[in-house]
């Protein structure tokens, strides 16, 4: 049996293979990236009309990680996958919360998340972050309430929590609000390998050198 074995060309032709269920939603070439990234990632087409981009989310999240923004996320499957060789080269890290002893003490005492805690012990440095939920709409929620009741605002936010209890409405939350731009996808599909290639994507916009 024949197959191919090189990582690059097998991407190629995935975005090949995606191309035609893109030509008819009028996207920038940016935005064709991103939308094919995030298909390839999921090995599904059907996410072609749900992904939702901003107007100025793609152009913020690019000025934000160009400038050394840190990125924060809710799990850990969500910081492993992001390429961090090409983040740091702009002066990024990477930060997840969600197994420290201080998150685990306040998500007992406040009976929530572990991820919405982390959110909330992050705080203030989510200001001017990308922030990139993959997993807990729990999490994705809080930064939403960061927003709104503590003048808490990323360069831009990629929300796309998975499952059938928070995730729908979580994302239309973020979707219906116009203070942060956000890359999200409706309903229930979502997950960290989308939130990795979400930003990956934006990365890869910055600098594509992944040798």
């Amino acid at each position: 049996m024949e197959f191919i074995a090189q990582p690059m060309e097998i991407e190629n032709k995935s975005f090949e293979i995606i191309a035609p269920y893109l030509k008819n939603l009028n996207l920038s070439e940016e935005e064709t990236k991103i939308y094919s990234r995030i298909i390839h990632a999921a090995g599904d087409v059907e996410y072609a009309p749900i992904i939702k981009i901003s107007a100025d989310a793609i152009s913020a999240a690019k000025n934000a990680l160009r400038n050394g923004a840190n990125i924060f996320t809710d799990v850990e499957m969500v910081r492993t996958g992001i390429n961090k060789r090409v983040l740091k080269k702009f002066g990024g890290e990477v930060f997840c919360k969600v197994s420290d002893d201080e998150v685990k003490k306040i998500s007992t005492q406040k009976k929530i998340t572990r991820s919405m805690a982390a959110m909330r012990t992050f705080g203030k440095s989510l200001n001017n972050s990308v922030v990139a939920i993959g997993n807990a709409p729990t999490a994705l929620f809080e930064v939403l309430r960061l927003v709104r009741e503590e003048n808490i605002f990323p360069a831009v936010i990629i929300g796309v929590p998975v499952g059938f209890v928070g995730a729908a409405d979580s994302k239309a939350e973020l979707a219906s609000q116009n203070k942060i731009p956000f890359i999200t996808v409706e309903g229930t599909k979502g997950g960290s390998p989308i939130a990795v290639a979400s930003v990956n994507a934006i990365l890869y916009l910055l600098d594509n050198d992944r040798n």
